[in-house]
């Protein structure tokens, strides 16, 4: 059995590899790319992750919320511009989505009057911030969506070929 670090904040990366059972030895047999002594670097703090590096560990450990990971909270760009998404089930998911999806739809025609004329004037940013609020948590319910598709196509759930032939009749 591989040993466990008894520290206390152990990052996503050093998390998802004991969830596997992977020493650092074995797991960077399995990335092929990554030595032990850096995935310990990575996982202790010492380093950061490149962004090759973290694409390699999500493929290989069927975790694709690494990657969105390392945006939210890595990535210079990424810190400012990508949320970082929770798992949660489906279920809750689509729920979450519909009511999302429900309270703009309520709000679209004031949209609409306060963008009508081009210009959000002062009465009308505290709505428009709202509404903005609103489609961001769209927005970040979509990408919850999508990674957890990600997740079951990397767990064999859904079948890749029958997705990638359904994404392509899409387009």
């Amino acid at each position: 059995m591989p040993r466990t670090t008894a520290k206390l904040r152990k990052t996503r990366y050093q998390i998802r590899r004991e969830e596997l059972g992977l020493s650092r030895e074995k797991a960077s047999e399995l990335l092929g790319t990554i030595p032990p002594e850096r995935i310990e670097r990575i996982e202790t703090g010492k380093y950061s992750a490149y962004p090759e590096e973290v694409l390699t560990m999500a493929e290989k450990y069927h975790e694709p919320l690494l990657c969105n990971f390392y945006c939210a909270n890595d990535c210079a760009i990424g810190k400012q511009y990508v949320p970082e998404v929770k798992t949660r089930d489906l279920a809750q998911i689509v729920l979450e989505m519909l009511a999302s999806l429900n309270s703009v739809k309520e709000r679209q025609d004031r949209l609409i009057a306060i963008t009508a004329d081009g210009k959000v004037s002062a009465d009308e940013v505290a709505d428009f911030v709202s509404i903005q609020n609103q489609l961001e948590h769209i927005s970040i319910t979509v990408e919850a969506l999508q990674l957890w598709a990600e997740k079951q196509i990397a767990y064999g759930e859904i079948d890749l070929d029958a997705y990638h032939t359904a994404v392509n009749q899409e387009n």
